[in-house]
């Protein structure tokens, strides 16, 4: 079977290594080389796995987030030594701030894009099979936890088109009916969320879920490639906090806009584009492959 993302199809282990690693790295490494090379990353990720849908989030939500928190952090913050003009209250507007706002902007904007394409990628299965033995109650409930909300938005649309069809929809009727078809809605999906809930629980524990010695079947095989790509991940991981540690890619927004620009810190951003390029890279030799072989 071809897969429409082929990092997908490696270990749970490996997919969960990297998307810790460059959310924790999206949120610490305030470099302007860095959160670029995030940002830039996740997008072109996030299209891969949701096509028009995830240009069409970031237009929408995303790009006017991003305006709104850049304008935003200079108009409240009013800290840097350069200042470029004075506010209507008599604060200073000072180029730090202005930095400052769209590092931070961005570096928000990112994380959720790398959320997104976590969602995507770690199903349901993969998380219980990485954490049902240790903490199987946990793993369940954030399993759970994670597809409530698709699954909450597609079963609210099924019920609100059944409603419709017999005159109670939002959209029919006075202002007062219509809350009160809304708030109907609401009350046959919470039922249904509970109901749901329970079944799941009951049918987790009559298999013996989370006890001693509990066996069970797993699709998931930690193959060569694998072993590469975890290998692949920890030395450009354990790269990025050894130079963080040393100070290789540090950068300041206040009293004044600074950073460090030596020659092994261009090293580091190449670990670092490398880690963040890994599910793209395979994806384009996935599909090399299946050029050649076609």
């Amino acid at each position: 079977m071809r897969y429409a993302d082929a990092f997908s199809g490696y270990h749970p282990l490996v997919n969960m290594l990297f998307f810790a690693q460059v959310i924790a790295f999206s949120v610490l490494l305030m470099h302007p080389v860095c959160l670029g090379v995030s940002f830039l990353c996740a997008f072109s990720y996030a299209v891969v796995l949701d096509g028009r849908k995830a240009l069409r989030m970031a237009l929408v939500f995303q790009l006017p987030m991003l305006l709104l928190m850049a304008a935003l952090n200079p108009a409240f913050v009013h800290q840097g030594v350069t200042i470029l003009a004075y506010l209507p209250s008599g604060n200073p507007l000072t180029l730090e701030s202005i930095l400052y706002g769209l590092a931070a902007a961005l570096m928000l904007v990112t994380v959720i894009s790398w959320f997104r394409c976590y969602n995507a990628v770690m199903t349901s299965d993969k998380f219980i099979h990485l954490f049902g033995r240790i903490i199987p109650a946990l793993s369940l409930v954030l399993s759970m936890a994670l597809r409530f909300v698709p699954r909450f938005t597609a079963q609210a649309k099924v019920i609100a088109s059944a409603q419709k069809g017999i005159g109670r929809d939002i959209s029919q009727g006075p202002s007062l009916q219509r809350a009160k078809h809304g708030m109907r809605i609401l009350s046959i999906l919470v039922t249904w969320a509970l109901e749901n809930a329970i079944d799941t629980a009951d049918s987790m524990k009559s298999r013996g879920y989370g006890l001693p010695g509990r066996s069970a079947f797993s699709v998931f095989r930690f193959e060569k490639r694998d072993r590469l790509a975890l290998a692949f991940l920890l030395l450009c991981g354990g790269s990025l906090v050894l130079g963080m540690v040393m100070g290789g890619i540090k950068f300041t927004y206040y009293p004044m806009v600074g950073g460090t620009w030596e020659p092994w810190s261009f090293a580091l951003f190449a670990a670092y584009a490398a880690l963040c390029t890994l599910p793209l890279m395979i994806n384009l030799r996935e599909g090399a492959r299946w050029k050649a072989y076609a």
